[in-house]
Order: C-alpha cells, then structure tokens, then sequence
C-alpha cells in the first residue's frame, strides 16, 4: 500500500522534471521509485535516476542519482537530485515496471575484462582500457541471485578516451561489453569472485543435494569436458570452460537449487 501511495504521489509530477544538483540545473525523464540504503543501513525511499542505459549499462555501476521524497517538490515541479556512488551507499534499488532491480555496493576488480583485447582494444588502447577496469575497486553490481550464494552481474568497462579525441567507442566494443555480462558471487557475505563453472563445484559442494545432482551429471550447465581436451594444460581448459559455459543457465539451475535446499 505504501508503495502505491508513493506512486501516486510521483505520478503528480510532470515526466519533464527540473533536477538541481551541486549548482547543475537539467531535465530528466525517467525517473523512477525506488530508494538508497546508507552505509548506516538506513533505508531512504524516493525517486531514481540512471546514469546509464541500453548502450551504456556499465554506466549505473559507477554512479546512481537519487532524490528523497522530501527533496521532491511537486508545486514548483522540480526534483533535488544529489549523486551517489559505490563508496557512498550500500544499495540502491528501482523498480523497472513491477519488477526490482538491486544494484548493491561490491569490492572487486575485473581482470577477466582488463585482459581482454579485441580489435577495437590494441596498443594503447588496451593498455587505457586495462586500467580502466583494474582501477574499479569499488562499484555498484547488480543482483541476478540472493540468498547462501548471492550471484552479480557486472559490466566491463570500455577503453578510457583522452578529453581531446572525439572518436567515440566503437559500435563493436560496445556491442560485445552489453551483450557479454561477466557473473561474480559472493559465498555468505564473504569476498566477492568470478563465478566459473571449476568454482561452482567447490563451494556449491558442501551441500548434499546439490552434489548428489552434480555427481550424476544432471546440471546440464555442469557438463565435464576435460576428457575432450586432455591435452590442454589445466588453465587454459578452465578458460575455455569459463567463456563457453552459459553461466545463466547455471546460475537458474545450480545456484537456484543450492539457495532453496542449502539453508
């Protein structure tokens, strides 16, 4: 009922909104309900607005703005926004139709994406984009699975360009960082690591239902290859295993299952 309330009162205000922040005056459309949690753990509802969007998601992980309901002046049309990032606020959530999207405050680098050079990231360019992604200690993650074993989704980040280059990220860059989400966990609130499907394995064992499905092969997300590539060394065999499992798929079987039969 509260919520419905909120949105009613939300519903009042012009989709064409004035937002001050930090001396900054604009217009922003989309602003939708939600709330911050501090670093105090208090809950604040009001109104959120996205740095980034469809072509840019990577863009919500670095900054949210946010804007209480005390901050929201419907007579005189204009929303108060001030900026938060992953050092200032716990978690932010906004509701995207009837449906929550969590975004909660993680330490964690992403070596995967900074290591990884295309055609677009050579030279120095790689090397900008390297520390772009290394330099990201702390950052907003989205949640995908909460519970024993809480699942993230998390965005590389694309190559850094200098204030003086007008060339913009190519169209190829930033088509394979949208479309190819890396999937980080955290095991009962412990450090945050890459979820691959050699990790699944270990901390999912200490649960017998779960490893009673693994060991008779019915995760299909978990299926053995190694005998396919016995000539592999060990590492190289867990990178392909990495890029070609379809981590979705184990985070909706395995994981899943761990969470509701794992207490």
């Amino acid at each position: 009922m509260k919520k419905l309330l909120l949105m009613g009162f939300f519903s009042l205000i012009s989709f064409s909104v004035q937002a001050q922040e930090q001396e900054e005056d604009g217009t922003y459309n989309g602003e939708k309900y939600g709330y911050i949690i501090d670093k105090t753990g208090k809950k604040t509802e009001g109104v959120i607005h996205l740095h980034g969007g469809y072509s840019s998601p990577w863009l919500n992980q670095l900054k949210v703005r946010f804007a209480a309901i005390s901050d929201i002046d419907k007579t005189k049309n204009k929303i108060k926004f001030k900026t938060y990032d992953a050092g200032d606020i716990k978690e932010y959530m906004l509701y995207e139709g009837d449906t929550p999207r969590v975004f909660k405050s993680v330490k964690y680098s992403n070596m995967r994406e900074a290591l990884n050079s295309s055609e677009s990231t050579t030279g120095l360019a790689a090397g900008f984009k390297a520390i772009n992604n290394l330099s990201r200690t702390e950052q907003f993650a989205e949640v995908v699975a909460e519970g024993k074993v809480t699942v993230y989704k998390l965005y590389g980040y694309p190559t850094a360009l200098s204030a003086n280059t007008t060339r913009a990220i190519t169209q190829t860059e930033t088509d394979r960082l949208r479309e190819n989400p890396d999937y980080i966990f955290s095991k009962k609130g412990g450090k945050v690591e890459e979820l691959t499907p050699a990790k699944a394995k270990i901390i999912l064992a200490d649960c017998p239902y779960v490893k009673t499905k693994m060991t008779k092969g019915e995760y299909g997300s978990l299926k053995n290859e190694e005998k396919k590539r016995s000539g592999l060394g060990k590492f190289i065999r867990d990178e392909i295993s990495n890029s070609t499992t379809d981590k979705l798929s184990m985070i909706n079987e395995v994981i899943y299952d761990y969470n509701e039969n794992c207490k």
